[in-house]
Order: C-alpha cells, then structure tokens, then sequence
C-alpha cells in the first residue's frame, strides 16, 4: 500500500497548512469530474482523499507515524476495504487507546472495548446530490445482545470485578527502574469477569446481525463526502460505547453534465448554420428544467454561454453554482448534390472576404514562420 506522505507529495514533517495546500492541488488534478471515464484518476482521487483524512487529523496521524498502515486494519483489510462488501471494520480505536489511553493512568475499566468504527461506500447520482436525498440503508455489524442487554452475563446479571487486577483492566510489573503497565490477562482488560456467559452471544454482549438506518443525504454533497453517524457503529464489548459508522459518497458521473464544485458544464453541438446566422438553442438544467439560449451570428467552437444560479447547491449554504453551456459546431455529414452545390457557391461567393478571420490569421502566420526559415 502506497505511503500516505507519497500519495500527498509531501514529507513526513509537513505542517497542517502544506497537507492541506498538496491535498487540494492534487483533488482538483484527479477529481472524477475533471477526468470522465479515467478509472485511474477516479483510483488517485480516492487515495488523496485517503490520505488526507488520515494526515489532516492530529492523533490519526500520530498512529500512522508509529504503526504505519496497520493502525487503520482490522482483519488485514485496509482503509476502505474488508469488512461486509461496502463496510470496513476501523482497528485505529484499539490503537489509539494503547498509545494515549494509559497516559497518566487515564484508561479504567471496560473503555478500551468500545465498538469498532464502520464504513460504508455510497454511490449516488448527480441529480441525487442536486436535490438531497433520504436514503435505507442495511448494515451487517455487531450489535447489543438482547438476551443479557450487553452486558454478557446470562440473564441480564452484572458482571463481578476482576479480582486481579480490582477493576482497573491494568496489571503492573516492575522491570528493573521502570514500572510497566500492562492489560490484564484475566479480564482483557474489562475490568470485569462474568462468571455465567450469556450463552446468546457467548459472553461478549453482542451478536452479529443486520441493521436498517435512515441516512439524509443532504443538497450539494460533493464526491468523497463523508456522513458520520455517531454510536451506529459496532456495539462495544459488554456494554462499552458504540463505535461510529462513517458514510463515504462517491458521485456517478453524469450522462449530460460534468460538475466542478458548485458550477455544472454541459456540451451542446449546434448546426455550423446556426453557428454562423445565430439562433436560440434550448438547453436541458440540472434541476430537470429547461432554459433557452441566444446563439449570437459568428459563434465559434467552444464558445461558452453562463446561465446564473443554474449549478449546483452549495453545502450548508444559500449560494448556487452557475451553469456553463459550451457550444460545439457540428459539421454536416451525408449531403445531398444541391447541398454540395450551394456550398460550393457559398465558398466562391467569400473569396475575397474575410470570413474567416481566425484561419486566415493562422495561414498568415504559417507562411511568415516558412519565408523567416528560407532566408
């Protein structure tokens, strides 16, 4: 797996201000928007994105700098990957607690057992990140056994304390001048021993199944959103806190639009007759409308027309992105003799005339770069 550092261009003591600086050049680069089709852009857009959620955020960033990429696995599987088909299981909460969790003695009882984050891939369409949406989602996890309420005794019982190490989960030996501490090896650091396991879940206070959520998806979500769902993750063990369950939006390109941030593009071919005497052409909008557009005489290729407020939703905002049209100028196919004819005659008709003022221009060019190499 490439290195965090690598995937961002920068070196390993960047400061919060160059990972953000890397992480934006490099998102604008690779955005699927910009590349339609590339499936190797769509692969580095999603590793910046990677990438940058780790780094950006200071603990996260201190497990990488220690474990590397095995501080985010759960199971082998890494970032994004493993897990339930579109879900992933984070190890990053056991890791973290075994790297701050004892800091002067802050860690008692069953908190280091608490659930395992979740992820889960969403793909959802141009039109859907437009107008929002309330999407049903199933999730396989791990959750709260009903039959002892979490609590992995049988029959609901309370768990005794841990009589090696008084309820602390933390055991200490002394080794030479330093006093290690470690976690206890007959409550796994629980804190707790449950004497009669709850035979539902064998003593661990959850059980695996499958959950239905309600996720609101809202206006203007770009691609990489992330939704977090707070205590929707893995139960934890015994009762503990519940992990989080983290929603990663993927947007599906457009048949007609392309998105870059709040503004939409769409491409229109309009006839080279239209092109050349003006016109109107009517256009379809993001938001299943229409709007009509002058064709100024003399158009040229790639000629790009802005329709306001006609983009997308900005987030958490009241702004709306604009919409640009860009022309193309189509160049008619299967003429019939007297269509031929009549554009010989308009081709004899312009001799003499600058009717073509850019290709002209750029022949004139052409024959000045040929006379300076002659002489």
């Amino acid at each position: 797996m490439k290195d965090y550092y690598e995937t961002l261009g920068v070196s390993r003591d960047a400061d919060g201000a160059a990972l953000k600086s890397a992480y934006r050049k490099l998102a604008m680069k690779f955005h699927p928007d910009r590349n339609p089709g590339d499936s190797e852009a769509e692969h580095r857009f999603k590793e910046i994105n990677e990438a940058y959620e780790i780094l950006k955020d200071e603990q996260k960033r201190a497990a990488y700098d220690r474990f590397g990429h095995e501080a985010f696995t759960n199971g082998g599987g890494g970032p994004g990957q493993g897990g339930f088909g579109g879900f992933s299981a984070g190890g990053f909460a056991d890791i973290f607690d075994e790297m701050f969790g004892d800091f002067m003695g802050g860690r008692r009882g069953n908190t280091a057992a608490r659930g395992s984050d979740l992820r889960y891939n969403m793909e959802i369409s141009l039109d859907e990140a437009f107008a929002g949406k309330t999407a049903q989602i199933r999730v396989p996890t791990a959750a709260t056994c009903d039959a002892c309420d979490g609590s992995g005794a049988e029959g609901g019982a309370q768990p005794a304390t841990c009589q090696t190490c008084q309820g602390r989960g933390r055991v200490r030996a002394q080794q030479g001048f330093f006093t290690i501490e470690r976690t206890c090896p007959t409550c796994h650091g629980a804190g707790r021993v449950i004497d009669d396991p709850c035979r539902a879940c064998d003593g661990q206070g959850r059980v695996h199944r499958e959950k239905s959520l309600q996720v609101n998806i809202p206006a203007g979500v770009e691609d990489g959103t992330r939704i977090r769902l707070a205590g929707e993750g893995e139960a934890g063990l015994r009762g503990a806190p519940a992990g989080d369950l983290y929603i990663f939006l993927s947007v599906a390109p457009h048949r007609l639009f392309q998105r870059d941030g709040a503004n939409i593009y769409c491409r229109v071919p309009i006839p080279m007759t239209t092109a050349a005497l003006g016109g109107s052409v009517e256009v379809p909008t993001i938001d299943g409308g229409r709007a009509k557009i002058t064709v100024p005489a003399g158009t040229q290729a790639n000629q790009q027309f802005r329709l306001k407020a006609k983009g997308m939703p900005v987030l958490r905002s009241t702004a709306v992105g604009d919409m640009y049209v860009e022309v193309g100028i189509e160049t008619p196919v299967n003429l019939t003799k007297r269509q031929k004819e009549l554009l010989r005659e308009f081709e004899d008709a312009g001799k003499g005339r600058k009717t073509n003022p850019e290709s002209e221009g750029f022949f004139a060019r052409v024959k000045e770069f040929w006379e300076d190499l002659t002489e």
